[in-house]
């Protein structure tokens, strides 16, 4: 199936640097191949998800948890996947940007979503990141959304596992402090 447009996936953690490596990867790609049309799950939803956030009566800053998951995340990801999977149907490479947390951490829901997104070639990047430096991303970016994330830092980073790759085929770009930067792991990972 080489002549279906690929898709690729950059996961990882809220604050890891995903839409740094998702800009980074497309403007890459763009110079080797054609260039993916991008779906960011914050520029397309984040204002939706504020005024259902509060129209539903919850924080502000509500955007991850179990009720989140089963009441805004699911259609967040939902639409990504058909928007992914029309664009592709019409040749066109795409690049998700998005956690996608249990995706990527699930093999079996990994090989599903794969499918809804019309089979392979699906490419996940996955972006690497630790605790203390995903700490210090979200209070050096100081977004409202945040705040959520930070109040309760420590179960937030048990359930994210930035420093735990996922048990589904991936490339990786480490973002932590100190890591070399994107510009040259891209090299080797779009080789």
């Amino acid at each position: 199936m080489s002549d279906v447009a690929a898709v690729w996936v950059v996961a990882g953690p809220p604050g890891s640097g995903k839409s740094s490596a998702a800009a980074a990867l497309l403007t890459r790609l763009a110079q080797v191949d054609r260039a993916p049309a991008l779906l960011d799950k914050d520029t397309l939803f984040g204002g939706l998800v504020g005024e259902l956030l509060a129209l539903a009566g919850r924080r502000p800053d509500e955007r991850e948890g179990d009720w989140y998951d089963v009441h805004v995340k699911v259609h967040e990801y939902g639409a990504m996947t058909a928007a992914a999977r029309q664009i592709r149907g019409s040749g066109c490479p795409v690049l998700l940007d998005a956690p996608f947390t249990g995706q990527i951490r699930d093999p079996q829901r990994w090989a599903a979503w794969v499918d809804d997104l019309g089979g392979d070639p699906v490419r996940l990047v996955w972006v690497r990141t630790d605790a203390a430096t995903l700490r210090r991303r979200l209070v050096d970016r100081a977004e409202p959304r945040d705040g959520g994330k930070l109040d309760a830092f420590d179960t937030f980073v048990a359930r994210m596992l930035p420093g735990v790759p996922p048990p589904v085929p991936h490339l990786e770009l480490d973002n932590r402090d100190g890591a070399p930067p994107l510009a040259h792991q891209l090299e080797a990972l779009v080789a």
